[in-house]
């Protein structure tokens, strides 16, 4: 196995050179497009180098991507740290180190409930205990956590619960003092060469452990790398070498393994184990990092997707047979054709014109919305001829987003539909003679919102349509008037 080199870059091959099928790769991301699975990075590794690359812009190689629950290998990694400093045992009871925030009563299951129980999803709850924790009028998740039934014995029963990760991050500072981001540092982030990383907090200041960390596609790519490499970097070992194979070795059960999912093959500390021999880190819409040792190979991507297995369907069906044991010469003529190919890849923009013939009579009006639970007051659509402007009042501001025409992303930054500003870049073009229809493209999230306005005489239609999300992504649409 070839190890990664420097920390500015990892190095870069040919596929060929590494065994890899370039037709392969382009089939790969082809089938993707055609299935309308938005992806927005990825990346393969075969033999510690990048074999092939690709940013749907405008995402971008420089940009860090939300991971949601890919965030928890982090999490567990930090355990594994911890645990290899003799700072902390698997065995210890999670009410030991929080005995100022236990119940009242502190039943025989909470009594039992360890660390390695909250690595495996194994905590004994029935569901998942964020939606208690994040209720907490003190703010105080841990004792939110604590404060729920642990209906089960620990240790046999999986369920999937973000709780429990953020329990191993408020233990992490707990020991150390030090939030989970900070922890790491020194000790993953710096050696990797990762840089700029940031994580969410709770309100008492803990990294939410279970999401919330954002770092780029590359840096996905070389935690994958490490993990391959059983815990070395650069010749230094950062993780021992028994903490790799446990933490990825199926602990517990979570399913039927013949059913065909990748989420029913086993649970280890916060990896789900694949087909195929592969194992993963993941996070909601998209967000994976796939190591597949039989192979030698690391695959990282982010996306805004639903159907999560859907990716990895195509991944076993056009990557994992790309890879041959020997290097393949005759490929070499293909590799700077999938550059160019993987160079030019773009999110899908609103297809139509610049402008429409109702386009000056509507351009600068503002229409009113009576009183909606979206909280939307007005829009206004400035139309010029190299970019229209979306103004879109709500209850906290007016939001001014640059759209360009032509398939242009134009970037900017708003608060729209979040409580702070995130980096966006919007696209927009007359779908059809009176409707103006831009997609909003929140580069360093899942999230690509579409926003249509549909005007007819003194009145507009406008509708919000997430492309992904937690819930029903489908919202009404708001009627308003021309003042």
């Amino acid at each position: 196995m070839r190890t990664t080199e420097g920390l500015s870059s990892l190095p870069r091959s040919a596929p060929g050179r590494q065994g890899v099928s370039a037709d392969a790769v382009r089939a790969f991301v082809q089938e993707i497009e055609a299935a309308n699975l938005e992806l927005h990075s990825f990346m393969l590794l075969r033999h510690g180098c990048v074999v092939a690359e690709g940013w749907w812009s405008p995402y971008a190689p420089q940009y860090p991507h939300m991971l949601y629950s890919l965030s928890k290998s982090f999490t567990s990694t930090a355990a594994g740290m911890l645990a290899a400093e003799g700072k902390l045992s698997l065995e210890a009871t999670v009410a030991s180190f929080f005995p100022d925030d236990l119940p009242a009563t502190v039943n025989d299951n909470l009594a039992g409930m360890r660390v390695r129980h909250l690595l495996t999803m194994t905590s004994g709850h029935s569901q998942d205990t964020l939606g208690t924790i994040f209720s907490r009028e003190d703010g105080n998740w841990v004792r939110g956590f604590l404060s729920q039934p642990v209906e089960h014995v620990p240790g046999l029963h999986f369920v999937y619960n973000s709780g429990a990760t953020y329990m191993v991050s408020a233990i992490v500072q707990k020991i150390t003092g030090q939030r989970l981001l900070d922890y790491l540092q020194p000790r993953l982030f710096a050696p990797l060469g990762i840089v700029g990383a940031t994580w969410e907090t709770c309100p008492r200041g803990i990294n939410t452990g279970g999401w919330g960390l954002m770092v780029k596609t590359e840096d996905i790519a070389r935690f994958g790398q490490l993990y391959l490499q059983k815990g070395v970097w650069n010749g230094k070992r950062l993780l021992p070498e028994e903490w790799v194979l446990a933490a990825t070795s199926a602990q517990v059960s979570n399913g039927d393994p013949a059913s065909g999912s990748d989420w029913n093959q086993g649970y280890g500390y916060q990896f789900w184990r694949c087909r195929h021999g592969a194992y993963r880190g993941d996070g909601a819409f998209g967000q994976y990092c796939v190591v597949m040792p039989q192979q030698d190979a690391v695959l990282a991507i982010t996306s805004g997707v639903g159907d999560m297995q859907a990716v990895l369907n195509m991944v076993w069906k056009h990557l994992l047979p790309a890879m041959k044991p020997e290097p393949l010469p005759e490929e070499s003529a293909k590799a700077g054709s999938l550059r160019r190919f993987l160079n030019e890849l773009t999110i899908r923009s609103p297809k139509g014109d610049p402008s429409s013939p109702m386009a000056p009579a509507v351009s600068g009006k503002t229409y009113r919305f009576a009183a909606n639970d979206q909280k939307i007051e007005s829009v206004t659509l400035e139309c010029g001829a190299d970019r229209s402007v979306l103004r879109i009042r709500d209850q906290r501001q007016e939001h001014r987003i640059a759209c360009g025409h032509a398939g242009e992303w134009l970037r900017g930054r708003t608060s729209l539909d979040n409580p702070e500003p995130r980096s966006v870049a919007a696209s927009g073009a007359w779908t059809s003679a009176d409707t103006f229809t831009a997609r909003l493209c929140f580069y360093e999230t899942p999230y690509i919102p579409t926003v249509t306005l549909q005007f007819a005489g003194d009145a507009v239609k406008y509708n919000f349509r997430p492309n992904v999300g937690f819930g029903p992504v489908e919202r009404p649409t708001l009627e308003g008037k021309r003042e």
